[in-house]
C-alpha cells in the first residue's frame, strides 16, 4: 500500500480495480511545469499497460517541450458527477521518450503493445497510422494514488 494513502485506504482502489479503471478510461490530464515554475495542464488520450501510462503527444505542444526540458509529470484520470460517484487515479514520476520523434512507424518492439492498444481503443483499428506529428511518452509512475467514493456506500472495514 502506498504510505501516502493510508488515511484513504477505505476508498483506495485495489491494483486490479486500478488497472481495469485505467484501461477503460479515455482521457487524462497531464501536468507539466515551465522553467519558471508555472504549471501547465493539458488533456490527452492514453493507454495503460499495467505498469506504465503511454501518452501519444503532439511534438509541437507545450506539454512536449516542457517534458523534454523537465521529464517529470503528474497525471490524473478521473470521473464521476455526484460525490458518491467520484473515482480516479493520480500517477506521478519521470517520463521517457520512446521510439523515433516524430513517430513514422519504424519497427520498435517496445511500442508494439501501446500502439496496438491505442489503435484499438481510440480508432477501432488493428494498427496505428502514423502522421509524423506525434511521438510516444511513457510515464512509469513513482507514486500512484487512487480513490473510489462508491466504496463509501459499502460496509465499513
Amino acid at each position: 500500500m502506498n504510505a501516502a494513502q493510508r488515511r484513504g485506504r477505505r476508498i483506495m482502489m485495489t491494483d486490479a480495480e486500478r488497472d481495469a479503471y485505467l484501461t477503460e478510461q479515455r482521457t487524462c490530464r497531464v501536468a507539466t511545469v515551465s522553467p519558471e515554475g508555472m504549471p501547465h495542464v493539458s488533456a490527452l488520450w492514453f493507454v495503460w499497460d499495467g505498469g506504465s501510462l503511454w501518452l501519444y503527444s503532439l511534438m509541437r505542444s507545450l506539454r512536449w517541450s516542457q517534458l523534454r526540458r523537465t521529464p517529470e509529470a503528474a497525471v490524473v484520470v478521473d470521473d464521476g458527477v455526484e460525490y458518491g460517484e467520484l473515482r480516479g487515479v493520480e500517477l506521478c514520476g519521470e517520463v521517457s521518450f520512446v521510439g523515433e520523434a516524430p513517430r513514422t512507424g519504424r519497427d520498435c518492439a517496445e511500442l508494439a503493445s501501446p500502439e496496438r492498444l491505442f489503435a484499438a481503443k481510440y480508432l477501432g483499428l488493428d494498427s496505428l497510422p502514423h502522421d509524423e506529428r506525434h511521438a510516444w511518452i511513457r510515464l512509469t509512475p513513482r507514486t500512484v494514488r487512487s480513490w473510489d467514493f462508491t466504496k463509501l456506500s459499502g460496509p465499513a472495514d
